[in-house]
């Protein structure tokens, strides 16, 4: 079986995931954080830390649609 040009099947170790930085401070965390919140402005994603997050939480839930709410 062969796989398709550009495919995953590469060989190798997989690519190690890029550590997450709240685009707000800058912290960065050491692993997964599942608390964080994650937000699609202009097309690119973008993280935000737990302290970010909750100083900020008015703000981020008023751009919800009120089908959210």
């Amino acid at each position: 079986m062969t796989s398709h040009p550009g495919g995953r099947d590469q060989g190798g170790s997989a690519p190690q995931p890029e550590p997450l930085v709240c685009a707000r401070c800058g912290t960065t965390a050491d692993g997964p954080r599942p608390t964080w919140t994650c937000s699609v402005e202009n097309g690119i994603r973008q993280y935000f830390c737990d302290t970010c997050s909750r100083e900020n939480l008015r703000a981020i839930e008023g751009r919800l649609d009120s089908a959210w709410w």
